[in-house]
């Protein structure tokens, strides 16, 4: 059973706002400031606030320290003002502050204050708090490994939306790690994530629907999850629709729509994409045959490893002249400093 990938990372994200019922007009006034930029107004109206007391003032203080708006960054200075927000019971404080702690910036670096203060945002359904314990406890990372407490989490977060949650939480159904195995409810996650953009879930059902795993094989539905995966820049689904597009599975054979995907996926790095432009050029399909530049491609993903590369420029070099091949390296040093665009 072949593993779906997935890429992790720990949200953190800073949104200025009120907390509180209700703005006074200093307060007001300092959100104005902020708004055009002028920080040193907003911290000369919010610190009195504040330090009298002022939920929002002492967040927004927050926010301003940790980011270094108008003032110097001090994360210790921004770990105070959290703190205070945070123990009112104010989830975005409380989320701010656990990953002050998490990184051990302006406090001692400790897992257990990350945790703790992460549980309590999350329990009062703040859905970044609850993505980041899902993730915690899936990589056992500061927590021992718990798949069945991750799938909590990012089930509450991926009720909400959040695509990342989703996509976790259909990998998790797929895996069957800490919830039963259950393709369907892979699929459904899945497919919520992948409606609202997630390139990821697209990639992932396209290969789904491809290889008729846990859904009835459907090229055509494929290359639609593929495609809108490859137009966001994803060199798997680049090359998946490039195959989809030269085989002529789920769409008319194309050689010159897969030498589009190929290429798209060759200037981002991608061997496979580099040595299918090689084959291509090679064997004349969508393309006129041209040696030299078979050999241009093929040459730069073999120097980096692709061993069916070395195959097509041993048959290459049997063909050609030292001069063309000697042109073909001089392309090749050209295209890799040009980063293989344009090439």
């Amino acid at each position: 059973m072949k593993k779906l990938v997935t890429t992790l990372c720990l949200i953190v994200s800073l949104a200025l706002g009120s907390l509180g019922k209700g703005w006074s007009a200093d307060f007001q006034k300092g959100m104005e400031a902020y708004n055009n930029g002028d920080f040193a107004t907003a911290l000369k109206e919010w610190k009195p606030l504040a330090e009298g007391g002022d939920t929002d003032a002492q967040y927004n203080l927050g926010i301003m320290y940790d980011e270094g708006q108008g003032v110097p960054q001090d994360y210790q200075e921004s770990a105070k003002w959290y703190t205070l927000v945070a123990e009112k019971g104010y989830p975005e404080a409380q989320r701010h502050l656990a990953l002050l702690y998490y990184e051990g910036k302006g406090v001692p670096q400790d897992y257990q204050e990350v945790v703790k203060w992460m549980t309590l945002a999350a329990n009062q359904g703040d859905l970044e708090s609850q993505y980041n314990l899902g993730l915690f406890y899936k990589n056992g990372d500061i927590v021992p490994q718990d798949y069945k407490a991750a799938a909590k989490w990012y089930k509450l977060a991926a009720e909400q939306g959040d695509t990342d949650a989703q996509l976790q939480l259909a990998l998790l159904h797929y895996n069957g790690q800490g919830v039963p195995q259950d393709y369907q409810e892979a699929v459904k996650w899945m497919t919520l994530a992948a409606n609202q953009g997630k390139a990821e879930a697209q990639k992932n059902l396209g290969i789904l629907y491809r290889d008729g795993e846990v859904v009835p094989q459907d090229y055509q539905t494929a290359e639609k999850w593929f495609e809108l995966a490859a137009t966001q820049g994803d060199i798997t689904s680049q090359i998946n629709i490039g195959v989809l597009y030269y085989n002529g599975q789920g769409v008319p054979q194309d050689f010159q729509t897969a030498i589009k995907w190929f290429t798209l996926a060759a200037e981002q790095g991608s061997l496979q994409g580099q040595h299918n432009i090689a084959y291509m050029y090679y064997s004349g399909q969508g393309i006129k045959i041209d040696k030299v530049y078979a050999h241009m491609w093929a040459s730069i993903a073999s120097s980096q490893g692709f061993e069916n590369s070395k195959g097509l420029l041993e048959a290459l070099s049997k063909e050609m002249t030292p001069s063309q091949i000697k042109e073909a390296q001089r392309l090749a040093g050209e295209c890799v400093k040009k980063e293989y665009k344009g090439c």
